[in-house]
């Protein structure tokens, strides 16, 4: 099965964005009703594909390091139809969520290799691998970065030549909403690709 990767270009609209909270005030981009789209690049053993990407936030608690939203990808190779799934999302805030997942298969060490393929990590990297960033204060930092996971598809079965058991690793640029990640899928030989 195909590895699923979303790279996302700028939103289509900023109506709507949540900027009542003092935590990531530069944020503004990411609100309840935002919609992105871009390509996702899928590599496989087989042959390298691209699709494109719809994803729309449906909810964001800032205050608690959350969001949800769907996905919809389309001209999916294996799919009659876009294929949409629904997503719940932790905000790394360091104080709702560090860097390290904990969960999902993923170790510290899974955690490191994905975040450090991000450039706008480097400056944060000697403190997460001393405490997991918890001592860090990102309120203002310029990036937010987050896990995506997918829960389940909305409109096909299990059947479509897709999974959504990994996750992704996500970081979204507070300046031009801009959004870039990597899936892990630990039952995959190919782990991640970037998006592009």
């Amino acid at each position: 099965m195909p590895v699923r990767v979303l790279e996302s270009s700028t939103p289509s609209q900023v109506s709507g964005a949540n900027s009542g909270h003092t935590s990531f005030q530069a944020c503004t981009l990411l609100g309840v009703g935002q919609a992105f789209s871009g390509t996702q690049n899928v590599s496989s053993l087989q042959k390298d594909e691209a699709w494109r990407v719809n994803v729309r936030i449906q909810g964001c608690d800032l205050e608690h390091g959350y969001l949800c939203g769907t996905m919809e990808a389309l001209n999916v190779p294996m799919a009659d139809t876009p294929v949409v799934t629904f997503w719940e999302g932790e905000i790394v805030d360091t104080k709702n969520y560090t860097f390290f997942t904990g969960k999902w298969e993923a170790t510290p060490e899974d955690d490191i290799r994905h975040w450090t393929k991000f450039q706008s990590f480097s400056p944060l990297m000697g403190q997460v691998e001393a405490d997991g960033g918890k001592s860090l204060d990102l309120s203002n930092y310029p990036y937010i970065f987050m896990r995506w996971k997918e829960q389940y598809f909305v409109n096909v079965g299990t059947d479509c030549g897709l999974t959504i058991a990994g996750f992704y690793y996500v970081c979204f640029s507070c300046s031009d909403g801009s959004i870039s990640g990597f899936y892990y899928d630990p039952n995959s030989s190919q782990n991640s690709c970037v998006f592009c």
